[in-house]
């Protein structure tokens, strides 16, 4: 005991304590340790102390890499080649322990410690020694995981250490095969020279039903690590591959007969230790590692055959297999989806209930991974199929499986597929719900009554309004069971009626609800009050925090009076803080996952463990403030303050993303909620968020939750506008943009050299295409800041710009990805928009090339390019005259070529014609309108780009209310036109009836209608349609 606790003391406060000691203090530990390594006979003993030696070794080490004991040193030199077989232990065990015990003298004796090992390993008398070994052999490569040149160094240690792994798993050890699973993990190049051996070696160990389970999994793992670390290498070893995809089908057909299985009432949770579940793992890992290309046709006859084996375990393991591989080979599938589908659901006959059980499962798997194609293509079979296997009454749990592959199907379904199976899904649904509520009554079984609630929600959730006609059928059964649900062994089942009922509610909307929003308001608070009794695991909680929010979704500016009672709640949640513990090598040995831990390993022998239970809890939690927060507005003023100081912090709980999401975006929300308390207290607020938000865009490690919380701070300075941002903010913010554009040029150039790699194939090329999408994506949000910063500070804000310049410069070289040069023209864009006539002083750097890519190959560049030459005209000063001369035969040859309409370009091409427009109205004097006008009426109306229709339109009717005679026509001939343009964008919505432009379109058509026969010609050129557009539009406007 007292070895461990000065272990940990040494571990947890050296520096507290070592340094205070005095040195003769110091010296003799050190000799003490060392000699009672040497005299202790009882190696469970010995080791303890050698882990101290290790503990203290790893803190002697200094900032500059010396070794402070080199005593220690001389020891483990002495010991290793030592005729004592329990000093070459400890030395290794020490080594094992603490690798980087030489310091910066590691170079120097990389080939004594090469030797030392090897000959350790050749060690033929005493197999601890070359198990030892060759676990420190693992931990020195893994210490050393970026020095390429050591691993080719070390390479010829491989077959020693393959031995020794297969060695030591027959003499019921695995642990040199976890160090092994750990190589595969974070340094698999080490293994490139011997991978051929390494995988054989895993396959043959994988395949001895000799060893205990554990170890056959360990050797998979090694196999399925490889898949997602080094694909690319392990694509090259098909044969391998395809050896290893049977052995996990062998391993997925490993089940026991359950006597009592179909009518279970409880879930069991899976059994993880067992062979089919982690056989069902590792085949959906590997085929989202190697992709679909490779695994599918290697799987497709071995699970076709499977499916034909009169042992229901191989139909149920065959089932199991395809339901695995879904997402991995979803390109594959889709090509195929049709016999699968057909060949699937005959399984929901099978005579036996884990086979039909199997069937639900794939089928609700594939709803899930091919949505909603798979919706589209078989709702009809599929739905009816569920239907059936509902009834399967005798089979509790085929009964609830139906109905969960059910909740998947509908989850993804477009509602038009799905109303014509309302009546018949309702049907279906309420009489089992009406039977499993008999049969929960005499019976006390809830399993299928679960489900089926869940389903009914589902159903509702996707159809809507056209759920009111089924309302009253279901809701007072709902009511009934969250009343009387009251035990226990109950909680789940009343808190998913809960979430069914507050579903309901918010798809057949406000007006149909009233009639029970009260009752369930109550009920809900009742279950709220007795919420301080419910446990921390309680289900019902975090069904109970979502419903709240619907009902707040649901009854708007009424919920706020429930405030105060659903707060106290919601704050507990969200504040829950979770266990977390750092423990070294020697702990992690009496801690397993399955108590709700979760460890990552930080090397150097070390682990970060955290409870995970409460954290899906906390997540939806804050979720839910941000609900609030956004449905109540001002109406939230009340609580903005306690949640700021609860949201501020959790921008930097890294244990859970969902957390740190919500946390970003309730920032802005909260703002416009503090508002009505006047700018003191919203500026105040804005101060406690304002360095959190810019730290975290600088700290984020993940690239999604990234995004989001730099879309929340571009929203946040939009808020609060001009003046929101000090000195010291902007210098930090600065840098920290800096850094984003510079790590984005930096991340193109390593993927270019990935792309040089020997393993390069297609699919790593999709894996690179995937980590550019998400560059891209940040870059979109970079530019989301700038904006909101050139919008609020306009020409001000320029000199501090000047550092970006060259980055943005070089975003839009010719050579550059399209991305890039789209929006590094956003940029400049928003620079002419917002800091004109000064953006001139710049126009050497974009000027040209924005001209130069209106006529790009990428829509997306070109239209950047017109908005820029847009604005260009609107807010450019005179500087720009020349250049709105030059830009005009450009726009014009884009939009007369002869695809500019299709989808992709249509965007881009609206653009060039609103571009054309402002050069019209803003710098009239530099092109010829009389020329021009009757080309840009023919290209109108706009109806994608919603924006530029709105300016459009708007320059149309100056040109009509100032009779404008080329717009006109010689005794208004033009105006049937006029009238078809008008009814066209009413038709396409391009404008909202709100906006004071239909106002102005309206009021054109009203003068035309004082004088009837002019009307009367201008209404009989339209079609049906686009007189009922006009009629609309006047009804409106």
């Amino acid at each position: 005991m007292a070895a461990v606790l000065l272990r940990r003391l040494l571990s947890s406060a050296f520096d507290e304590v070592y340094p205070a000691l005095p040195s003769d203090v110091q010296t003799a530990i050190k000799s003490e340790l060392l000699m009672i390594i040497q005299m202790e006979t009882q190696s469970s003993m010995r080791k303890k102390v050698c882990d101290i030696a290790a503990e203290l070794a790893r803190n002697l080490i200094d900032e500059d890499g010396n070794n402070q004991w080199p005593e220690g040193l001389k020891f483990l030199f002495d010991s290793v080649s030592s005729q004592n077989v329990g000093l070459r232990e400890a030395a290794l065990h020490i080594f094992w322990n603490f690798p980087g015990i030489f310091g910066n003298q590691q170079q120097h004796y990389l080939d004594v410690i090469k030797r030392m090992l090897v000959q350790c390993m050749q060690d033929q008398e005493h197999p601890s020694i070359r198990t030892l070994s060759a676990r420190a052999t693992a931990a020195f490569v893994l210490a050393n995981e970026h020095n390429v040149a050591l691993f080719k160094h070390f390479a010829d240690l491989l077959p020693g250490f393959l031995q020794a792994v297969n060695d030591s798993c027959y003499q019921n050890d695995d642990s040199v095969l976890k160090s092994l699973v750990e190589i595969a993990d974070t340094v698999p190049k080490y293994l490139r020279p011997h991978l051929e051996a390494t995988l054989q070696l895993s396959l043959k160990l994988c395949g001895d039903t000799s060893l205990n389970n554990m170890q056959r999994q360990l050797a998979l793992e090694v196999i399925v690590t490889l898949s997602e670390t080094a694909a690319a290498m392990l694509r090259k070893h098909t044969n391998i591959v395809a050896q290893t995809i049977p052995q996990m089908l062998a391993m997925m057909v490993d089940l026991e007969e359950d006597e009592d299985w179909a009518n279970a009432d409880e879930l069991e949770d899976d059994d993880f230790d067992s062979n089919a579940v982690a056989g069902e793992s590792a085949l959906d890992r590997m085929a989202c590692g190697l992709g679909g290309k490779l695994v599918l046709p290697m799987i497709k006859e071995h699970i076709m055959q499977m499916l034909q084996n009169p042992d229901w375990k191989y139909r149920h393991a065959g089932l199991m297999a395809l339901s695995a591989i879904g997402e991995g080979c979803h390109q594959q599938m889709e090509g195929i989806l049709n016999e699968i589908v057909n060949f699937v659901l005959l399984f929901l006959q099978d005579p036996h209930p884990r086979v039909r059980y199997a069937a639900c499962n794939a089928v609700g798997q594939m709803a899930t991974d091919f949505a909603p194609g798979f919706q589209k293509k078989f709702h009809e079979k599929v739905i009816a199929a569920l239907l059936q296997t509902m009834e399967d009454q005798g089979n509790q749990r085929v009964q609830a499986h139906a109905a969960a592959a059910l909740i998947n199907f509908t989850e993804d379904c477009p509602k038009s597929l799905l109303i014509p199976y309302l009546d018949n899904l309702v049907k279906h649904l309420h009489s089992i719900m009406v039977l499993k509520l008999q049969e929960l009554i005499q019976k006390g079984t809830k399993l299928v009554l679960e489900q089926v609630v869940t389903s009914i929600a589902s159903v509702a959730d996707t159809a809507e309004e056209k759920f009111v006609p089924y309302y009253d059928l279901f809701m007072p059964s709902l009511k009934h069971i969250v009343e009387n649900a009251v035990q226990k062994e109950l909680r789940l089942l009343r808190g998913k009626t809960i979430e069914c009922i507050s579903l309901i509610g918010l798809a057949v909307g406000k007006e149909k609800f009233m009639q029970d929003a009260s009752d369930v308001m109550q009920l809900l608070l009742k279950t709220q009050t007795d919420f301080n009794d419910m446990e921390d695991d309680d289900p019902q909680i975090s069904y109970m925090i979502s419903a709240w929010a619907r009902m707040c979704k649901i009854l708007g500016k009424e919920f706020q009076q429930y405030l105060p009672v659903v707060m106290g709640p919601l704050m507990k949640t969200a504040s829950i803080k979770p266990e977390v513990a750092l423990l070294d090598t020697q702990d992690m040995e009496n801690m397993s996952d399955d108590d709700g831990w979760e460890f990552v390993n930080l090397g150097d022998q070390q682990s970060f463990g955290i409870k995970t239970a409460g954290l899906e809890e906390k997540s939806t939690a804050c979720q839910m403030l941000v609900c609030y927060a956004k449905e109540l507005k001002e109406g939230f003023v009340e609580y903005t303050e306690q949640v700021v100081k609860l949201m501020v912090p959790l921008l930097k709980f890294y244990f859970h993303d969902g957390v740190r999401v919500a946390a970003a975006e309730s920032m802005p929300l909260l703002l416009e909620c503090a508002r009505v308390r006047g700018p003191e207290y919203l500026t105040q607020m804005w101060h406690f968020m304002c360095d959190a938000l810019i730290k975290a865009i600088g700290t984020e490690p993940d690239s999604d939750v990234l995004s989001e919380i730099m879309h929340s701070f571009a929203k946040c300075i939009e808020v609060m506008g001009d003046g929101c941002l000090n000195n010291e903010h902007f210098e930090e913010l600065g840098g920290i943009l800096k850094a984003k554009l510079e790590e984005h040029f930096k991340n193109q150039e390593l993927r270019q050299v990935k792309r040089q790699d020997e393993d390069y194939d297609e699919q790593v090329e999709e894996s690179l295409q995937d980590e550019d999408d998400n560059d891209v994506y940040i870059l979109t949000k970079v530019s989301d800041i700038l904006h909101s910063i050139f919008s609020s500070y306009k020409e001000n804000v320029l000199p501090w710009f000047e550092q970006l310049l060259p980055l943005i410069v070089n975003l839009i070289c010719p050579h550059r990805p399209w991305p890039d040069r789209q929006w590094g023209l956003c940029i400049f864009d928003d620079v002419i928009e917002h800091c004109s006539p000064a953006s001139f002083k710049y126009a050497e750097y974009f000027l040209r090339p924005m001209l130069q890519y209106v006529c790009d190959n990428s829509p997306e560049v070109r239209q950047a390019a017109a908005y820029g030459l847009g604005v260009m005209a609107q807010y450019g000063g005179d500087n720009y005259r020349p250049f709105c001369t030059e830009a005009l035969p450009l726009l014009v040859r884009v939009i007369q070529s002869a695809d500019s309409k299709t989808k992709e370009n249509v965007n881009a091409t609206e653009n060039c014609i609103s571009a054309v427009g402002k050069i019209m109205k803003f710098k009239p004097d530099c092109v010829n309108v009389e020329e021009v006008l009757p080309h840009w009426l023919s290209w109108l109306p706009l109806h994608e780009d919603k924006e530029e229709a709105v300016q459009t339109f708007n320059y149309l009717c100056d040109l009509i209310e100032s009779n404008h005679p080329i717009v006109l026509g010689p005794n208004n001939t033009n105006l049937p036109k006029i009238f078809s343009i008008i009814a066209e964008g009413e038709m396409h919505e391009a404008i909202k009836h709100e906006d004071p432009c239909a106002k102005r379109l309206a009021n054109v058509v009203r003068q035309v209608q004082t004088s009837g026969g002019l009307w009367t010609e201008c209404i009989a050129q339209l079609s049906p349609e686009q007189q009922a557009a006009i009629q609309e539009l006047l009804n409106s406007a």
